[in-house]
């Protein structure tokens, strides 16, 4: 029995959550929220986080009801992410690891994302689609490494998203993701818009240039409920399907039959997005595989993530030198992690 608790701070959420054998004892979050049309600094935001931390844990042990002395080993976010932030997380995780005298796991973000979504999901092998703000991905294990079949060559699509909201002036309260969701659910008119796919990577600055350089001119012949529907079927067509035959079966769909897995599972905060889910589980449907996807509860950057994927490091004993390899890394690739708690 491990009960493990995870800290994650590698951008604007910060989460601490406390696992026990892979149930969920809390899970408490904050969100940094700019002004719109602002994005959030890596000064401010660890500002932020180390503002709202030490609340937060108290908030999150007092909602486990267990000890610290209870607690087997601390997990912490070493990167990717935001220098500032991830460090921010990290010195509180080293301190309470000496104080309550526990080991400590350094966690790979990506990984976090993954060994959570497999958990909750149930999904055993599949293809996964990681889309956030930072990274764009797809991922399949093999050989004890998460290897990484197709990426974003230049920005993420949850940056692409963000920085769109930005041109529309839109709320970052609770996200600009979720605010375009809802704006592009009213959309009616599509507006088309250029997409790169290279092989198995995709590109999306040159679609964000764009929008950026026509943008006066285009809010005069759409709607921002228009421009958000169509940004969406945009990006997410770049990542599962596009209506054009000629090119209905690129990046995942390729990695899916490379791989020859029959599962998908979507990680991420841009996972949440009902419309990705919905055209990834039409591409599922014809090829016979099964789409798991969680809530924004687990999609959203979370510390029970980190809790989830630390614990099985540490129960593989995969444990963090404390004094020399606690540090962060802003890139942190995924495929770099030795996934040795995976047997298959």
């Amino acid at each position: 029995m491990v009960i493990a608790i995870g800290l994650e701070g590698s951008a604007n959420k910060l989460g601490i959550g406390i696992i026990k054998d892979g149930q969920v004892l809390s899970n408490p979050r904050v969100t940094y929220i700019t002004p719109p049309g602002e994005g959030f600094l890596p000064s401010e935001t660890a500002r932020h986080h180390q503002a709202e931390i030490i609340n937060l844990l108290e908030k999150s042990i007092k909602e486990a009801k267990v000890r610290p002395e209870e607690i087997d080993v601390i997990c912490y976010t070493k990167g990717p992410g935001m220098g500032a932030p991830l460090v921010s997380v990290a010195v509180v995780a080293r301190t309470i690891a000496q104080l309550w005298k526990k080991p400590i796991v350094g966690v790979n973000h990506c990984i976090g994302h993954i060994e959570m979504g497999r958990h909750i999901t149930g999904a055993k092998d599949p293809t996964v689609l990681y889309v956030s703000g930072g990274n764009t991905q797809i991922i399949a294990y093999s050989q004890k490494r998460y290897r990484i079949f197709g990426e974003t060559i230049d920005i993420a699509v949850g940056n692409c998203l963000d920085r769109f909201a930005r041109i529309l002036k839109l709320s970052n309260d609770p996200s600009p993701g979720y605010n375009i969701e809802q704006l592009a659910k009213r959309g009616k008119k599509l507006l088309a818009l250029p997409y790169v796919v290279k092989g198995m990577d995709v590109s999306f600055s040159g679609l964000l240039s764009f929008i950026e350089e026509k943008a006066e001119t285009l809010k005069r012949e759409y709607t921002p409920e228009d421009l958000c529907f169509s940004l969406q079927e945009a990006v997410f067509a770049m990542l599962v399907e596009t209506t054009d035959p000629v090119v209905l079966n690129i990046f995942l769909e390729r990695a899916m039959a490379h791989t020859g897995s029959q599962e998908v599972l979507i990680v991420g905060g841009v996972g949440c997005n009902e419309r990705l889910q919905e055209m990834m589980n039409r591409m599922c449907e014809e090829r016979q595989a099964k789409l798991f996807a969680t809530d924004e509860r687990f999609c959203i950057d979370n510390g029970a993530m980190i809790a989830q994927a630390g614990s099985e490091m540490y129960s593989a004993g995969m444990v963090t030198s404390p004094w020399e390899e606690t540090f962060c890394t802003q890139r942190y690739r995924t495929d770099e992690v030795e996934v040795v708690w995976r047997n298959d």
